[in-house]
């Protein structure tokens, strides 16, 4: 048998729940109720502070390291003031009881009772005494503009209403319901000309002033000004004759030899 095997009955194996403030309270009036059982309590730290604390003076307080240390202990009843480190020290505080066991727990203690009923392989029961049990947090009242949530059969008469609207047949478009619009003046459109119709595209006709900017202008004679202190040709606009060999003079069009002639002579015809 393992020395952390627990032969207490299950429902005597049972968990308070109870707020940090209200424990010592609690551990006074239990050992007062069980006053003939040879009674043990343990905790994690603080062995001092928790057994000056305590009304009965009597009572055995005692920590995990000692407890897990002291082979012979055996009590009637142990009373866990708080959750220990790790699950495997809870079962040591168990193993240690031959008729009750009963473990106080804080709100925010809670958590760790999962790995100890994993090890245990059963849930523990919890009770909460009246006068020792968790503060209930206040209502809060509900917010007036608050919407309320839908009920199931404004869901369903909702979801019908989409239904209908998305399988309703659409009315056809007619022609005769397209919108017309009026004809300004100014405006054309392709279909406005004919076979032979040359556009207008005067100063009037066109869509905006923005496009005048691109009307094509008359460019003023390009005109040789001289040369600089580098002996560069100046000009009196941009053009593409620059050429810094150019000194002003005409130039002549001609175009230039251009690679190299090859000259290529007939064969003669062979001799029968």
């Amino acid at each position: 048998m393992s020395t952390h095997s627990i032969t207490i009955k299950p429902a005597n194996h049972i968990i308070y729940q109870c707020p940090i403030a209200k424990k010592i309270a609690l551990i006074d009036k239990v050992i007062e109720e069980n006053k003939k059982l040879n009674i043990v309590v343990v905790c994690s730290s603080d062995v001092n502070a928790l057994r000056e604390s305590l009304a009965n003076k009597d009572v055995k307080v005692i920590e995990d390291r000692e407890l897990v240390k002291d082979k012979e202990l055996k009590c009637d009843f142990i009373i866990s003031y708080d959750m220990p480190i790790k699950a495997i020290v809870y079962m040591a505080r168990v193993s240690k009881a031959t008729k009750r066991a009963v473990m106080l727990l804080d709100e925010d203690e809670q958590r760790g009772v999962h790995s100890i009923e994993t090890l245990l392989g059963r849930a523990i029961k919890q009770e909460a005494i009246e006068g020792f049990m968790y503060e209930i947090p206040e209502k809060k009242e509900e917010d007036p503009n608050r919407r309320k949530p839908l009920t199931k059969e404004q869901i369903t008469e909702i979801a019908k209403q989409r239904h209908e609207d998305a399988t309703k047949e659409k009315p056809k478009f007619e022609k005769s319901d397209k919108p017309k619009y009026e004809k300004k003046e100014g405006d054309f459109k392709k279909k406005d000309f004919k076979k032979g119709d040359k556009k207008d595209f005067s100063k009037d006709k066109r869509k905006s002033s923005s496009d005048d900017k691109w009307a094509k202008k008359k460019k003023a004679p390009n005109k040789f000004l001289g040369k600089d202190e580098n002996g560069k040709a100046i000009f009196s606009g941009k053009s593409g004759e620059r050429n810094h060999r150019y000194d002003g003079t005409p130039r002549d069009d001609t175009p230039r030899k251009v690679g190299k002639k090859i000259s290529i002579k007939a064969r003669k015809p062979k001799e029968d």
